[in-house]
């Protein structure tokens, strides 16, 4: 490998936001991509009124509600590095999503709203981050409402996570009076609503202001600085190696809306962020991103990024080597060789054809039916797959049929291509084929329902069935359809593998009981 691929590859910096909705993911994002130069204007999600969007949610449905419901790819360069940010759905109908994502990065930020502190679906995707041994980077967010004191949100990020933290820098007071950050890291304070040279003031040796400044006969200097020495002397150490084993958390305090600390957070982030990481095979052998070859997996698929044109985009991270428009790859799945001739970067919606990428990048493949989620792309002759992507258990059923029969064809197109992109599981009956979906949540029915009437012209019904336990079977030729009873059903998926649907539990605990040779899985 050439000194040059080298350096594109130890410049990239690919990571996803992770956090509870309403945290200020989305505006965070909009907030680097301002700095970035990639945008000149940052919107917020709460742009409804305004018309004012976020950048990273373009599907009309995000618009109209103001969450991100899909997983944005954004790029941009600062200070030398490529930058590649996965905008991540943060409503947990769409967790699925969000932790396929998150195999596809080397990195992790966690933003925590800080007067609401630790919520239910940040745990969530902390432990993905955890399982994987993903860095993470926490940004405490809303310094400029009132929160809980920033001790208290330390102490949570410790026993609810259970991960070491440093704090990276210290609030100086907190919503109106919220004066500035005590910068530990860069050994500085910096100034809320304070612009140009002025922003920054520097410490002395002790960690006091070094001039004289009105903010020195405040009670929230004291404090911040009292605050400061404790954790030098009680705080945890800043140590490089265990935070790139995600075993301690750096911790940023700062505002996305207001864009406070938010550039100081990039620059230190980019520091210590790792560059692209090595990726296990089935076979549980690593890929080095050096390595000369050209691999990568498909961690995504998304129909109709461009209603005009009806087409369907696979998201392909990056894993090793070099990719070059038009080369030829195989997909060891189905043994087959493609031409990797169409292909695109990203920016939210807006999209141009990329030429050439490397280990760490997210590119987009136009798919005509060729790749699922999950696929290893190799270029050369090696036929190896890297370790499958989560899959979850659906929870919810309904039964769907199209308002017009007449639209048959459209209904069944846009199902087919809806269930690729992996947010709702399609399965049908086995003698009426009666289309049954199942999915995580039900704000994903309801995306799946607008969908197929403002991208397929198709109007459904959807008839709830409820919750059901999802279980597979390992030995479907055992399996009779006398087996099945008022608190069972069997169905078949789309790859044609026979389920059943158990009422609850209870259904699935005496079906096991009284058919102890037949064995049933789950997903995940």
């Amino acid at each position: 490998m050439n000194k040059q691929m080298e350096q594109d590859i130890a410049s990239r910096r690919t990571f996803a936001i992770i956090s509870h909705p309403d945290a200020g993911k989305t505006t965070m994002t909009e907030k680097l991509l301002y700095f970035g130069g990639a945008i000149r204007d940052a919107g917020t999600v709460k742009g409804k009124k305004t018309g004012k969007y976020a950048t990273s949610d373009w599907m009309e449905i995000e618009k109209q509600r103001g969450i991100s419901v899909t997983s944005s790819v954004l790029q941009f360069d600062y200070d030398g590095k490529r930058v590649n940010i996965l905008d991540t759905p943060g409503h947990e109908d769409f967790s699925e999503d969000t932790y396929r994502t998150l195999m596809a990065v080397d990195a992790a930020v966690m933003m925590v709203d800080s007067a609401k502190g630790i919520e239910p679906q940040t745990i969530k995707l902390f432990k993905v981050c955890r399982m994987r041994g993903i860095p993470i980077f926490t940004f405490i967010n809303k310094m400029d409402r009132q929160g809980k004191e920033p001790l208290e949100l330390m102490e949570e990020l410790e026993e609810v996570l259970g991960i070491q933290s440093y704090a990276m820098n210290w609030p100086i007071g907190m919503g109106k009076e919220f004066m500035g950050i005590y910068d530990r890291y860069n050994h500085r304070i910096e100034q809320a609503r304070v612009e140009g040279e002025e922003k920054f003031l520097k410490l002395d040796e002790e960690g006091q202001l070094a001039n004289p400044h009105p903010m020195m006969e405040t009670s929230y200097y004291k404090q911040a600085v009292e605050d400061a020495l404790l954790l030098e002397e009680a705080g945890n150490e800043f140590d490089t190696d265990r935070i790139a084993r995600g075993e301690l958390t750096p911790v940023f305090f700062g505002s996305a809306l207001t864009n406070f600390g938010v550039q100081t957070f990039l620059e230190t982030f980019l520091k210590f962020a790792p560059s692209p990481q090595p990726r296990l095979t089935a076979n549980e052998q690593y890929v080095d991103p050096m390595n000369e070859e050209f691999s990568g997996f498909i961690f995504k698929i998304q129909a109709n990024m461009n209603p005009a044109h009806r087409d369907r985009i696979a998201f392909v991270r990056i894993v090793s080597g070099a990719f070059e428009r038009g080369m030829t790859v195989n997909i060891p799945r189905i043994s087959k060789t493609v031409k990797l001739s169409q292909t695109t970067q990203f920016l939210a919606d807006d999209r141009e054809t990329v030429n050439d990428a490397v280990a760490g990048d997210i590119i987009g493949l136009y798919d005509t039916g060729n790749y699922q989620i999950g696929d290893t792309v190799v270029g050369g002759k090696s036929s190896y797959q890297f370790e499958s992507l989560p899959q979850f258990n659906p929870e919810l059923f309904v039964r769907v049929t199209a308002k017009n029969v007449m639209k048959s064809k459209h209904f069944h197109k846009g199902i087919l291509q809806l269930v690729q992109e992996g947010a709702i599981q399609f399965y049908k009956t086995l003698h009426t084929e009666e289309v049954i979906l199942g999915a995580v949540g039900q704000l994903q029915f309801e995306v799946f329902e607008h969908r197929m009437k403002n991208e397929y012209n198709v109007e459904v019904s959807m008839e709830h069935i409820g919750s059901k336990v999802a279980r597979w079977i390992e030995n479907e030729a055992d399996v009779k359809e006398s087996m099945t009873g008022p608190r069972s059903m069997l169905v078949k998926d789309r790859f044609d593998n026979l389920v059943f649907l158990f009422e609850n539990d209870f259904a699935m605990r005496w079906f096991s009981d009284k058919f102890p040779d037949i064995r049933l899985y789950s997903l995940l």
